[in-house]
C-alpha cells in the first residue's frame, strides 16, 4: 500500500463551505462543466488579473498561531500612565468569555430585523441609559466610532443647527485631547469651518463668527474646571457647547448636563474594554431631547409588537444615509455595537456602587501620589484633578532623565510642553495598585537623588478638595438592571437570556447583500484577547510595539498586493470613514496641484447612501449619474456629465461589482473617461469579496478604494460594529493619506480621521490571520466559491423570484437582487417575506436596497451546499405561501406572512383563530421543527416607536402586566 503524506489540516477547506462533491453538483445545477467556465462567464476577460496573487504560502491554524505568538511577543507590556483618553482597565472574565469570545454575540448582524435581535437591542438600551445617566443628558445614541469622531459629529450637528448663518468658527479649548483636535481640524476644513484653539478662561464668546465650542472634562492635563459660567455665557451668545467627558470621572464629578452642556461626547473604553493600541472602542454622544431628530448615529428605541408587548428597535431609521444621501449631515453607517455591549455590561455587572468605588480608589491613589511627589519638591500644577497629575519640571534634561528611568522600570508617562515648560503627565487607572504608586515615586526619587523608595498604603478615607460645584450630588444607574446582576451567576444568566433572543451565524446563514456575512474563524479571533495585543497604549513609544509594527507592515503590503495599489492606510475605523479618507486624499491631491476648484463628485444613482454623504462632508458637490434599465451605469450620461463638469471634476465614486451584483463590462472605459477629464476614481470596496484574486481596483482603473475588513477580510460584524475601512491608493495619492498629531504615522503628522493612529488596531490581527491562513491561492478560491454559491442560489430560485440584474452571460457576481414587487398586487410586501423568513430560522437578505421592494441576497463562500439548500427551501416555501394569497386560497390580510414572525407565546395561546394551523406557523420545515429559533417578539410597530421615542431603560412598574400581554391576541402588523 502506498500512502501520500501531505498537509491534512488545510484552512481553506475550513473556510469555504462546499466540498468537491457539492461543487460538482452545484455546477450541474447552474449548467456549466467547471468552476473555471462559470468564472469566465461571470468576470469580464478585460479586467482579469494576468498573474496570481503574490502572497506568502498559506499556514495551518496551528502554524499560524505559533508564528503569531512570536510576533505578538515583540510587543512590550509597560505600565501605562499616559492617559489622553486611554486607560488600562479590567474586562470581567464572565463578560470576556460570554460576549467578546462568543460567536452568538460577535457574528450577529446590525439589528435591522429587530424581532430576532432583542438581546443586543436591550444591551444597547442599557448602554444608552448608562451614558445618559452619567452625562446628565436626555438622549444618547448607541455608539460612535471613537471620541474624536464623536466630537466631530457634534461640530457638524451644531453647525447645521446654528441660526448664526454666517458663523463659520468653532472654539476649541486647548485642553481638548490633541487627537480630538486633530480629527476636528480634518473634519472642519473641507466645510470651510475654522477652529479657534485657545484658553477657555479667556475666550471671547461674543465673537459673532462663532457658532459653538468644545471643552474637555477633565482637561487633557488632568485639571478639572467648572464650566457652568462658560456654558451660560456661550448660550447668551447663541453658541452650542459640547463637553468631552470621562465617564468614570462622572461617577464623582458633576455631570456636564447639569452645567448646561448641549452635548457630551467621549469614549467608553475604560469601562472594561482593552486599550488595544487604539481600538476598537465605543464613542458616545449624549445630547438634549430637543436634538433627537438630528443626533447622528443609531438610537435604540422602545416600541411595541403586534401583541402590544414591549419591544426594542432602531429608532428614527429614516435618518440613515441611504435615505437622505447628499442631504445627510453625517455618513455614519457602522457603530461600535460589540464594544458598546461590553461597556454597558461592565456597568450592569459592577453597578453604581462598584463604579464609584473604582473612581474613589483611583482618586485616592492619585492623592497619595501627589503627596509623595510634592514631598520630593516637585511642582504639581492641577488644583483640582480626578486621576491625572501635571508635573512642571525645571528643564528638558530633567524630563529626559525621568523618561529614561521610567522606561527602564517598564513605565510610560506622558511627556509634553505647556507654555514653554516641560511637563510630565501621570494618569492612574482601575488596575493601579498602591505598589504601582510606590514604583512611580521610586522613579522620581532616583532621578532626583532623594532617598530610597518606601512602602506606601492606601488611606482608609480621603477628603476630596474639589469645589462644591464640582462634586456630583445626583444619582445615576438607579434602574434595577444596574442593581440586580452583581453575582457572576446572575450576570451569566442575564447575558445568556439576551443571547438566546438573537439570531447569529451560530444559528444559520445571514444572506445579506452588500454585507458579506462570512466565517469568522476561531483561530482568527483567538489573538484578539491576548494581553500582548490588548494591553498597549496607542501613544506608547513605537519601539515598544514592534509586534504591531510588523503586523501593520505586512498587512499593508498584502492589501497592496490584493488591490494593486502602492500604499495603504489602516487608520479609518469604518467603511464610511474609509470613503471619507479616500475622498480627502483625492482632495489633497487636487489642492496640491492648485486645483482647489475641482469639487464635483459624480456618483451613480445606485450607490450606497454613504457615498454622497461622504462626498458632501469632504466639501464636494454631488452630481448623480443615471442607471440603465439593466442596472448598470449609464455610460452616455456619465460621459456627458464628465464633459459638462470637466473643469470642476474631482472624482467618480463607483462600486464594483455594481451595487446590483453585476460586473459591468464598461468599467475600464468609465475610469478612463474620468481620467481624461482630470478626475480621479474612488472605488467603494463593499463588494471586494467578488474581486480578490480575480481582478483588482487598480486593474479596473481606480485610484483609491476602501476595504471593509469586516466584510471581505473576516473581522466579525459584532451586531453592527466594529468595522475597519482602510484605504489603498495609487502612488501619487499616497502623500495625502491620513496622519496623526500624537504619533508619527509613517511620516504623516496631521490629518487624522480617527482618534488612534492605526484605528482599530487590536482587531487587525483577524484579517492578518485570514490572509496568512488562506494565502493567495486560498483567497482566490474564496472569491470563486462566493460566485459559485451566488449563482447556485440564482439557478434554484429564478423560476420562483425574478432576478433583477445579470451580467452579459446571464450570471450574477457574488450577490443578486430578487424582485418581489409583483407580490404587491396580492397585498404582500417585501417586509412580509423578511419577517416570515424568521419563522423558517433565517435572517432576511437586504431589504429594499438598492431597489425598493427587492431582496439582495449574498450567500458568501463560507456557506455549505446544505445550508444554501435550506435557505432555498425556505424561499420556495414562502413563494408557495404567497401563491396561496394570490390565488385567493389564503386571506389577503389574515395569512402566514402578514402575521409573521410567530412567537412561542402566539403559538401557545389558548384560543387559536387563525385560518392556518399552528404547525404551519412555527414549523414550516422539518429543519425548523428540529432546530427551532423562536423570535422573541411579534412584528414590531416601527411608527409607534418613532412617535413615542423612549431610548432608555423603562421602569419595571410600567410593564407589570407583561405576562398578561404575552398571551394577548396578535393583532397583526399595523401597516
Amino acid at each position: 500500500m502506498l500512502l501520500q503524506p501531505k498537509p491534512a489540516d488545510v484552512f481553506v477547506d475550513r473556510h469555504n463551505g462546499p466540498d468537491d462533491s457539492a461543487v460538482a453538483e452545484m455546477l450541474r445545477t447552474i449548467g456549466v462543466e467547471s468552476l473555471d467556465q462559470l468564472i469566465d462567464e461571470t468576470v469580464p476577460a478585460a479586467i482579469r488579473l494576468k498573474q496570481p496573487l503574490n502572497l506568502p504560502a498559506a499556514l495551518t491554524e496551528r502554524a499560524f498561531l505559533a508564528k503569531f505568538k512570536g510576533i505578538a511577543g515583540k510587543n512590550r507590556l509597560f505600565k501605562n500612565y499616559i492617559g489622553l483618553g486611554y486607560h488600562d482597565t479590567q474586562l470581567p472574565a464572565v463578560i470576556q468569555r460570554n460576549i467578546l469570545e462568543n460567536p452568538g454575540w460577535y457574528t450577529a448582524y446590525t439589528p435591522y430585523q429587530a424581532e430576532i435581535a432583542q438581546g443586543r437591542l436591550e444591551a444597547l438600551i442599557n448602554y444608552q441609559t448608562m451614558v445618559m445617566d452619567l452625562t446628565g443628558l436626555e438622549i444618547a445614541n448607541a455608539s460612535l466610532l471613537d471620541e474624536g469622531t464623536a466630537a466631530a459629529e457634534t461640530l457638524h450637528m451644531f453647525h447645521s443647527l446654528s441660526k448664526k448663518k454666517n458663523a463659520t468658527r468653532y472654539f476649541v479649548s486647548e485642553q481638548v485631547l490633541p487627537q480630538t483636535i486633530d480629527v476636528l481640524r480634518t473634519r472642519a476644513t473641507p466645510l470651510g469651518i475654522e477652529l479657534v484653539v485657545g484658553d477657555h478662561r479667556t475666550a471671547d464668546l461674543t465673537d459673532e463668527s462663532l457658532f459653538g465650542a468644545i471643552l474637555q472634562y477633565p482637561a487633557a492635563d488632568g485639571a478639572v474646571y467648572d464650566y457652568t459660567d462658560f456654558i451660560s455665557k456661550a448660550h447668551d451668545n447663541n453658541l452650542f457647547v459640547t463637553v468631552a467627558a470621562d465617564l468614570l470621572a462622572l461617577t464623582l464629578l458633576t455631570p456636564p448636563g447639569e452645567m448646561g452642556a448641549d452635548a457630551v461626547v467621549g469614549n467608553s473604553q475604560r469601562f472594561g474594554v482593552p486599550m488595544g493600541y487604539g481600538g476598537p472602542h465605543a464613542g458616545f454622544l449624549a445630547t438634549k431631547d430637543a436634538f433627537k431628530r438630528v443626533i447622528p448615529g443609531r438610537i435604540i428605541g422602545q416600541s411595541i409588537d403586534a401583541a402590544g408587548n414591549k419591544a426594542y428597535r432602531m429608532a428614527l431609521q429614516t435618518r440613515e444615509q441611504h435615505i437622505r444621501r447628499e442631504k445627510a449631515t453625517s455618513n455614519i453607517c457602522t457603530a461600535q455595537v460589540l464594544l458598546s455591549v461590553l461597556a454597558g455590561m461592565y456597568a450592569v455587572y459592577h453597578g453604581p456602587q462598584r463604579l464609584k468605588q473604582f473612581a474613589t480608589n483611583i482618586h485616592a491613589l492619585t492623592q497619595v501620589l501627589e503627596t509623595e511627589l510634592k514631598a520630593l519638591g516637585l511642582d504639581q500644577r492641577n488644583q483640582f484633578y480626578f486621576d491625572t497629575l501635571d508635573i512642571k519640571l525645571e528643564s528638558q534634561e530633567l524630563q529626559n532623565a525621568i523618561k529614561q528611568e521610567a522606561e527602564a522600570a517598564g513605565i510610560n508617562f506622558r511627556y509634553f510642553e505647556e507654555h514653554g515648560s516641560p511637563r510630565v503627565g501621570i494618569s492612574l487607572h482601575q488596575n493601579t495598585e498602591v505598589t504601582d504608586v510606590a514604583d512611580i515615586v521610586a522613579v522620581f526619587s532616583k532621578v532626583l537623588g532623594k532617598g530610597e523608595s518606601k512602602m506606601l498604603s492606601l488611606p482608609e478615607e480621603i477628603s476630596v478638595n474639589w469645589a462644591d460645584s464640582l462634586i456630583r450630588k445626583s444619582s445615576y444607574l438607579t434602574h434595577p438592571i444596574f442593581n440586580s446582576h452583581h453575582s457572576e451567576h446572575e450576570m451569566l444568566r442575564y447575558m445568556k437570556q439576551l443571547e438566546n433572543k438573537d439570531l447569529s451565524l451560530a444559528h444559520s446563514m445571514i444572506p445579506l447583500g452588500s454585507c458579506t456575512m462570512k466565517l469568522n474563524a476561531t483561530a482568527e479571533m483567538i489573538p484578539v484577547t491576548w494581553p500582548e495585543i490588548g494591553g498597549l497604549h496607542p501613544f506608547a513609544p513605537r519601539e515598544q510595539a514592534q509586534g504591531y509594527s510588523e503586523i501593520f507592515r505586512e498587512l499593508e503590503a498584502w492589501l497592496c498586493e490584493v488591490t494593486g495599489f502602492a500604499a495603504v492606510s489602516l487608520q479609518p475605523n469604518s467603511g464610511a470613514q474609509g470613503e471619507y479618507a479616500g475622498l480627502l486624499a483625492i482632495k489633497g491631491y487636487h489642492d496640491a496641484r492648485g486645483d482647489q476648484h475641482r469639487n464635483v463628485a459624480l456618483i451613480p444613482a445606485s450607490a450606497h447612501g454613504t457615498n454622497p454623504a461622504s462626498a458632501v462632508m469632504a466639501g464636494m458637490q454631488v452630481v448623480v449619474v443615471k442607471s440603465t434599465e439593466e442596472g448598470n451605469i449609464d455610460v452616455a450620461d456619465l460621459k456627458a456629465k464628465a464633459a459638462q463638469y470637466a473643469d470642476k471634476l474631482s472624482c467618480l465614486m463607483v462600486t464594483y461589482p455594481s451595487t446590483h451584483g453585476v460586473y459591468e463590462e464598461t468599467i475600464i472605459d468609465i475610469c478612463e473617461t474620468i481620467h481624461q477629464h482630470g478626475g480621479r476614481v474612488y472605488m467603494d470596496g463593499a463588494n471586494m469579496n467578488a474581486q480578490v484574486g480575480l481582478t483588482s481596483p487598480a486593474t479596473i482603473g481606480a485610484d483609491v478604494c476602501h476595504l471593509n475588513l469586516h466584510k471581505t477580510f473576516c473581522i466579525p460584524h459584532g451586531g453592527g460594529g466594529p468595522g475597519v475601512g482602510p484605504i489603498g491608493v495609487v502612488a501619487d495619492l499616497a502623500p495625502y493619506l491620513p496622519g496623526h498629531v500624537v504619533v508619527d504615522a509613517d511620516g504623516r503628522t496631521e490629518g487624522a480621521v480617527s482618534s488612534a493612529p492605526w484605528g482599530s488596531a487590536s482587531i487587525l490581527p483577524i484579517s492578518y490571520a485570514y490572509i496568512s491562513m488562506m494565502g493567495g491561492e486560498g483567497l482566490t478560491q474564496a472569491t470563486r466559491t462566493a460566485i459559485l454559491n451566488a449563482n447556485y442560489i440564482k439557478a434554484r430560485l429564478e423560476e420562483h423570484y425574478p432576478v433583477l440584474y445579470t451580467g452579459a452571460n446571464g450570471r450574477c457576481a457574488h450577490e443578486m437582487i430578487l424582485d418581489c414587487r409583483q407580490f404587491k398586487k396580492a397585498g404582500i410586501e417585501v417586509e412580509d417575506i423578511a419577517k416570515r423568513l424568521m419563522d423558517y430560522g433565517f435572517h432576511a437578505p437586504t431589504v429594499s436596497f438598492p431597489v425598493a421592494g427587492t431582496l439582495m441576497v449574498e450567500p458568501t463562500e463560507s456557506e455549505s451546499k446544505e445550508e444554501l439548500d435550506r435557505f432555498i427551501e425556505a424561499m420556495i416555501g414562502i413563494r408557495k405561501e404567497i401563491a396561496e394569497v394570490e390565488a385567493g386560497r389564503a386571506d389577503a390580510k389574515d395569512n402566514l406572512l402578514k402575521h409573521a414572525p410567530h412567537t412561542a407565546a402566539t403559538a401557545l395561546t389558548h384560543e387559536w383563530t387563525r385560518p392556518y394551523t399552528r404547525e404551519q406557523a412555527v414549523y414550516p420545515t422539518e429543519y425548523a421543527r428540529m432546530f427551532k429559533f423562536w423570535p422573541a417578539v411579534s412584528r414590531i410597530d416601527s411608527a409607534y416607536g418613532d412617535r413615542n421615542l423612549i431610548c432608555s431603560c423603562t421602569s419595571v412598574e410600567e410593564y407589570a402586566d407583561q405576562e398578561e400581554k404575552l398571551v394577548a391576541t396578535d393583532k397583526g402588523p399595523s401597516y
